[in-house]
């Protein structure tokens, strides 16, 4: 599928961008050591095949809690990547890293159990197991951010509000997986910067918090529903028409997000009504 040209010699190069610098999605640093704790689940999986029943089960189970140890510090990284990315953030409601650790060492326990050595070894592997992968990968964060001195309610809001937007733009990056378009998960991934800019300026000053839910409701909620449309119906079809029109529809939400990341919120309380329900129609993509 052909894409735009662009560079230093195409029409547009000279053109001044209307996009402030963007946001874009933190990604978690070290993610890979995870996969380690996923590996070493194997030490007992494949090994539990060659035991009477009784140590197979206790070598399944061993390896499981590996594996759900692993899954937890995966995402409590994501979650305390997401968390520092943040003005204003509540902490993570469930601690996954100290989740994770207390399943590595009950999955050691497990393993001392197998090797029949009493009780003192097991207790001590699963202690010292734990306190290894906390030291490896720390603690969750355990307080809220950027809250002291100001409204709980207020900020607990914002804090809410950023959470709902970005379930619409994860849910948005989910979607156009499906049309197998990598020039449109670009695409995607630009507008969600664009998103995330107004989310920036909503944390540092929250100014009408409810027009600004409002208004991040009805771009992000109706964005997200046309793309779940959209690439539905473009993996089955490739309608160049359509992709472009998707295209066009993401340049105007992105391009009004950037106007409106500073003014919205920073000039008190604006009349975006007309604005909406002009952009309500552009939302419903038919095909």
């Amino acid at each position: 599928m052909a894409e735009r040209f662009g560079g230093k010699f195409s029409p547009a190069a000279n053109q001044p961008s209307q996009v402030p610098p963007s946001v874009a999605e933190p990604k978690p640093r070290g993610l890979w050591r995870t996969n380690l704790l996923f590996l070493s689940a194997l030490l007992f999986l494949f090994p539990a095949f060659g035991d009477d029943p009784g140590d197979m089960l206790m070598g399944l189970l061993a390896g499981g809690l590996l594996v759900l140890s692993a899954w937890l510090t995966r995402e409590g990284m994501k979650a305390e990547t997401a968390y520092h990315a943040r003005k204003i953030a509540r902490r993570p409601a469930i601690p996954r890293k100290i989740l994770g650790a207390a399943a590595t060492g009950a999955a050691l326990a497990v393993g001392g159990l197998i090797a029949d050595q009493g009780m003192m070894f097991p207790v001590l592997y699963a202690l010292v197991g734990a306190a290894l992968h906390l030291a490896a990968f720390g603690l969750d964060p355990l307080a809220d951010k950027g809250m002291e001195g100001i409204d709980a309610f207020q900020t607990g809001r914002v804090a809410h509000a950023v959470e709902e937007g970005e379930k619409h733009l994860a849910a948005m990056k989910d979607a156009i997986l499906r049309a197998g378009d990598r020039g449109l998960e670009r695409r995607v991934e630009q507008f969600s910067a664009a998103a995330r800019n107004l989310f920036r300026t909503i944390e540092g000053d929250p100014g009408d918090l409810t027009a600004a839910r409002k208004y991040m409701s009805v771009y992000l909620m109706g964005a997200r529903d046309a793309t779940v449309k959209f690439a539905d119906h473009y993996a089955r079809s490739r309608d160049a028409g359509a992709r472009a029109d998707y295209e066009a529809l993401l340049g105007d939400l992105e391009t009004t997000f950037a106007q409106k990341t500073t003014a919205f919120l920073s000039s008190g309380r604006t009349d975006l009504d007309v604005e909406i329900a002009v952009l309500r129609d552009r939302l419903k993509l038919d095909h």
